[in-house]
């Protein structure tokens, strides 16, 4: 896969996971929120908790489960973006929590159901 394909196919799912919690009645707060230490794919609230969410699509489960490419050097680097989305918006005093979405794809953006497998509290924040 190409690495536009492999974008689209990253941006495709992110859309899905996106329209699965607005579905369960969470608000979207950001989308590919960027600060010096990386991107956070989304960031959504309910009224007591605010998600950090990774985002993983893959067309298989050939070389790994998806969050296992959330390794705790990927882990350290959203906990510091998070720490700057916090810093950049004092008023947020939900409870954070970081999540992470797995989208398996077998026809990449052709997927008429991709299989969504969600990960709340996948990680624990503490970067060690």
């Amino acid at each position: 896969m190409t690495g536009g394909a492999a974008a689209r196919l990253g941006q495709w799912g992110e859309r899905q996971v996106r329209r699965a919690l607005e579905r369960q009645g969470v608000t979207i707060l950001a989308a590919n929120w960027r600060c010096p230490y990386g991107e956070i794919d989304l960031i959504a609230a309910t009224e007591k908790e605010i998600y950090f969410v990774e985002v993983k699509t893959r067309r298989s489960r050939t070389y790994m489960e998806i969050r296992e490419a959330v390794d705790l050097a990927k882990q350290r680097r959203l906990l510091l973006a998070a720490e700057s989305y916090l810093q950049e918006h004092p008023e947020e005093t939900r409870q954070p929590r970081f999540d992470v979405a797995e989208v398996y794809a077998p026809q990449g953006t052709d997927t008429f159901r991709p299989e969504i497998c969600y990960y709340p509290n996948a990680f624990d924040g503490s970067g060690g």
